[in-house]
């Protein structure tokens, strides 16, 4: 069976950059500047606040796991009110050791395990604008046991130590989504898989891409009417289904003229265009350049 989640974090295409020992104690408060790039944390002891963008401050506890595929400003900080320091993350230096926050000596009141990555995929944009903004996963063992093998491989130069950060990301982000998936999840990717009769829907338009899908033909797959399925689909995703299947599309388009030589005709006929002019108009439409000058930018 297809499995859309899994497509989207594969297509993603992860790859593990940076992870640091973070700890605060005392009064302290820090405000980093949006970072446009996935980035996770998972907390060892203790507990502390964050505040992502303007949503509702949350408390972080031991055994908890956040997870932004897109990392907007946030602050972090102790309970104690005070006045956050800045930091911009893209000019900060990479420290060297453990970051500390707030009073310097005796046993901190949180410390966490802090990382970052970076999503190879060309498209990143549009697949993660279907995943939320922030997942708060609380008491999952398998997580931090993850986390850990992250750090522990991160910081080690072994033979083969890309694949297996790339591979260990992969199945961290995996295990971090499907936590979400839930009826209260935010719209998007997960809140669409959450309804049994969407994810009919969308595993059918994940195994079959090239189809000549229609509202219809994809409504009897969720067992709805047709103005039933389009509703719930553009509520709960977020895009109607044919823009859905459309950014599918052309993020699989992406994808294969990237990594291959492949004929601008196959790759028209494996995403569901009867001729190679017809996907060159939809591609230059949707992408901004035609096909073959997408593909010559990218090798």
């Amino acid at each position: 069976m297809v499995d859309p989640l899994s497509e989207v974090i594969s297509l993603l295409q992860p790859r593990a950059v940076f992870s640091k020992i973070i700890s605060g104690a005392g009064v302290w408060a820090v405000r980093y500047a949006a970072y446009d790039q996935p980035s996770f944390s998972a907390v060892l002891e203790g507990r502390c606040r964050l505040q992502v963008a303007d949503q509702p401050p949350i408390t972080l506890e031991a055994g908890d796991f956040v997870l932004m595929p897109s990392t907007p400003g946030f602050v972090m900080s102790g309970f104690e009110p005070t006045q956050a320091e800045f930091i911009d993350p893209k000019l900060a230096p990479a420290p060297p050791g453990e970051v500390r926050h707030g009073r310097q000596d005796g046993p901190p009141d949180v410390r966490m395990l802090g990382g970052s990555f970076v999503f190879g995929s060309p498209d990143s944009a549009l697949l993660v604008s279907l995943l939320p903004l922030l997942l708060h996963v609380r008491a999952i063992d398998r997580l931090p046991v993850l986390v850990q093998l992250v750090r522990d491989e991160s910081l080690a130069q072994r033979p083969g130590r890309e694949l297996v950060l790339a591979r260990l990301v992969e199945v961290l982000l995996v295990e971090a989504l499907r936590a979400n998936t839930a009826d209260d999840a935010p719209v998007g990717l997960l809140r669409g898989l959450a309804d049994s009769k969407l994810a009919a829907a969308m595993r059918a338009l994940h195994a079959e891409p090239a189809r000549a899908w229609t509202v219809e033909a994809l409504a009897a797959k969720a067992a709805l009417s047709r103005s039933a399925f389009f509703e719930r689909f553009s509520r709960e995703v977020g895009v109607p289904p044919m823009e859905y299947l459309l950014a599918w599309r052309m993020s699989l388009a992406k994808d294969l003229l990237r990594r291959s030589d492949m004929a601008i005709a196959t790759v028209a006929q494996q995403v569901g265009y009867g001729s190679a002019s017809t996907f060159s108009t939809a591609f230059s439409r949707h992408v901004g350049q035609p096909p073959g000058r997408f593909a010559r930018m990218q090798a």
